[in-house]
């Protein structure tokens, strides 16, 4: 902010740097991602957006990118982290390790992170149809701690750490058994998040299952968690931050602060993006006829929670809030919600799968 004397005071150094790009910024309380306009985005060599989500809290910012046919972008490098989703069309990135150039093949629905300050390029594989990509980062909390670009952009420093191992490049991990809800596939890039294993997670509601990322040794964090046909999730809250990116099937989320009256929904799909504000109440539903599946992106997670509101979160996500955790029971939820579902079922012809289930029902 500037004062007619040339004071400049509450100064936000990553809004700051973003205006200066001259991309488009959109911001709203969620976004569909494959309609979002983009400009010429020079430092890329590309076209992209600003894609800044309310609940997105002090950390995190969204960019959209788009590659033209035959294109590829600029070499970047940068002391931020990014996860990147690809909505649509096919390609590879490169990336320089300190043991020479790894490269992957990306398509639809792909996952992947670049390792701290390596420097990369993305390349679109098709020469007639454009890529476009969506790239969650912690790129505000970087500007706002440092508010210097050489240092951001043209730190030459090498995080050797943050490579791991040469397979993780090629779509292979680790899998480390924690429990369910927080067990963790360790890698680089995930080749199709549509048909990646997941594992039961009994406590979080109607057959539902998950598995938590560790990618590139960061303090990103990403799980993919799906709900079958018919079924919807506990309600539950956290800190703000957690970018919602549906894959598979469509659905809608329940929005609430505790003592509402009413809800806030939210309509999904693939290409779609919304975050929960800060210890809003929210509960996910598949509305369609196959099994609806959805990416969320955070920054901290099981392995380095970076807060203790993260740490409060991965303990807390499966306990009900009447045992101080911050999960809603079926047995607790207000009986509108039930009802709503059945009701938003009952119009598609879909069969509802929760009869074993204790859902309290109006009047019961």
């Amino acid at each position: 902010m500037e004062q007619p004397d040339g004071h400049r005071y509450l100064i936000d150094p990553h809004l700051d740097f973003i205006r200066s790009e001259g991309l488009p910024i959109h911001e709203d309380f969620g976004l569909d991602l494959l309609s979002l306009e983009v400009a010429p985005w020079p430092r890329l060599g590309a076209a992209g957006a600003y894609a800044l989500v309310k609940g997105r809290g002090d950390f995190l910012d969204m960019y959209v990118l788009e590659l033209p046919p035959g294109g590829e972008t600029e070499p970047q490098r940068h002391l931020f982290e990014e996860v990147v989703y690809v909505l649509s069309g096919s390609g590879s990135t490169t990336v320089e390790t300190p043991w020479g150039t790894r490269s992957f093949e990306w398509g639809e629905k792909s996952l992947f992170a670049l390792p701290l300050n390596a420097s990369y390029s993305h390349f679109n594989a098709s020469g007639s149809q454009p890529a476009r990509l969506v790239s969650v980062t912690n790129l505000p909390l970087v500007l706002k701690a440092f508010h210097n670009l050489d240092f951001v952009f043209a730190n030459q420093y090498t995080f050797r750490d943050r490579f791991g191992d040469e397979r993780f490049f090629r779509g292979e991990g680790e899998f480390i058994p924690i429990r369910p809800g927080r067990h963790q596939w360790e890698t680089n890039f995930v080749a199709d998040l549509s048909s990646f294993e997941l594992r039961e997670w009994k406590a979080r509601g109607a057959g539902g299952t998950n598995i938590m990322f560790v990618l590139a040794e960061g303090t990103m964090h990403a799980h993919v968690s799906e709900m079958p046909v018919g079924t919807y999730k506990k309600g539950h809250r956290h800190g703000a931050d957690f970018h919602i990116l549906p894959v598979t099937g469509e659905g809608y989320t329940l929005l609430w602060y505790e003592g509402d009256q009413d809800f806030r929904r939210v309509d999904w799909r693939h290409g779609s993006v919304y975050a929960p504000p800060d210890m809003m109440f929210h509960q996910h539903f598949n509305v369609s006829t196959a099994p609806a599946r959805y990416l969320a992106v955070a920054f901290g997670g099981l392995r380095y929670p970076f807060s203790e509101d993260k740490r409060r979160t991965f303990t807390g996500m499966d306990v009900s809030v009447r045992e101080g955790g911050r999960q809603i029971e079926y047995e607790d939820q207000d009986p509108r919600i039930h009802a709503l579902y059945v009701d938003e079922l009952h119009k598609r012809g879909i069969p509802l799968r929760m009869d074993e289930v204790p859902v309290p029902t109006p009047g019961g």
